[in-house]
């Protein structure tokens, strides 16, 4: 339940903050129009409308409870009507909303960054609420899955040497099978001194790990990986969302060489087809996740993935910037080759920041 709760926040927090990012100005009027011309509470402006087009404040202030339950539900969800314009071009026909917002149709729209913000947020809220997030006993699960049967093996051999140092004590000195056990100790020692030490007797001071050299990597990130991989990892979850934006610059100079000699395209363009893009990863990654909590759904979600990522990637590239199926064909077999890259690049800037 407190995941639920935790991630139901983090939609939320994901919703006022992609709203901060939205102008109110062009929005669908809302509330009562003022009746003559009023004075601003917040400029002292005096004007006829629903907004001040000095600061944009409503016309009609609200002082009730359920003006505070709308203002949180219209801040998360658009429910003015934006939200339900942008999703289904996002989905169906990114190409097109991706052109016509560059064109200046933007009123209308949910902003790039604004979509980018809350569905990343989404994503990982529900994330959280079925359930994926970074395991935190990997450090005990590895050991004891390492070590167990180790352990196990000690125990017997250590009750074996037990057993034949009680038999020799109680043989005379000259019975014979007193040599006999003493060989016997002899290699039950062996064996014993070549067996994995196990959990409780593990001393990770000592454990070795590959150095590269570079003592930033080998101080900073690696040692921390091997002694609490834990907490790395859970960093690594929280960095992930935190700096997911980091996606829009590392993939805009690989889209842009693709274009660099269509002057037209800006990298302002590039950036808005970016990041509408990612919004509807994020869009499809909670579907995937939300698909996969039903009973035989994860096939389903993975053939989901296979399809929908490719295809929305490839009807987005062409009709945004108006390429030839040949034309959009090449950029988009190119394009899937740098988005890998581009996720390795985001990983690793991501260990980088697990280090500190």
């Amino acid at each position: 339940m407190s995941d639920f709760g935790e991630g139901l926040g983090t939609a939320i927090e994901g919703g006022l903050l992609g709203r901060t990012l939205d102008s109110p100005k062009g929005e669908a009027a809302e509330g009562h129009a003022a009746a003559g011309p009023v004075t601003c509470a917040n400029c002292q402006t005096v004007y006829s409308g629903h907004f001040c087009p000095e600061c944009g404040q409503k016309a009609h202030i609200h002082r009730s409870l359920a003006a505070i339950g709308h203002d949180i539900m219209h801040g998360v969800l658009h429910l003015d009507g934006k939200l339900w314009e942008t999703l289904p071009l996002l989905t169906f026909k990114p190409g097109h909303l991706t052109r016509r917002y560059i064109a200046g149709e933007r009123a209308k729209f949910v902003s790039p960054m604004a979509m980018f913000l809350f569905t990343v947020f989404a994503m990982f809220a529900v994330f959280q609420m079925i359930g994926i997030s970074a395991p935190t006993d990997i450090t005990e699960g590895f050991m004891d899955g390492a070590t167990s049967s180790s352990s196990v093996v000690r125990t017997q051999l250590q009750k074996q040497i037990t057993d034949l140092e009680k038999e020799r004590d109680g043989l005379p000195r000259d019975d014979p099978r007193r040599a006999e056990i003493d060989d016997d100790l002899t290699g039950l020692g062996k064996v014993l001194e070549a067996q994995p030490k196990g959990a409780a007797e593990f001393d990770t001071s000592d454990m070795e790990f590959t150095a590269t050299g570079i003592e930033f990597l080998d101080e900073g990130i690696i040692k921390k990986w091997k002694k609490n991989p834990s907490l790395m990892l859970y960093k690594l979850q929280s960095n992930g969302y935190k700096f997911s934006w980091l996606l829009i610059p590392l993939s805009l100079p690989f889209l842009w060489l693709m274009f660099a000699w269509r002057r037209q395209y800006k990298a302002y363009d590039h950036a808005i087809f970016i990041t509408y893009s990612l919004s509807f990863m994020s869009l499809l990654f909670i579907v995937m996740s939300i698909l996969s909590t039903i009973e035989g759904g994860r096939d389903y979600a993975v053939l989901l993935f296979i399809i929908a990522a490719p295809v929305h990637l490839y009807k987005q590239l062409r009709h945004a910037y108006g390429l030839s199926r040949f034309s959009a064909f090449w950029r988009w077999c190119v394009l899937l080759f740098c988005t890998q890259i581009v996720l390795v690049l985001f990983l690793q800037v991501l260990l980088l920041l697990g280090a500190f």
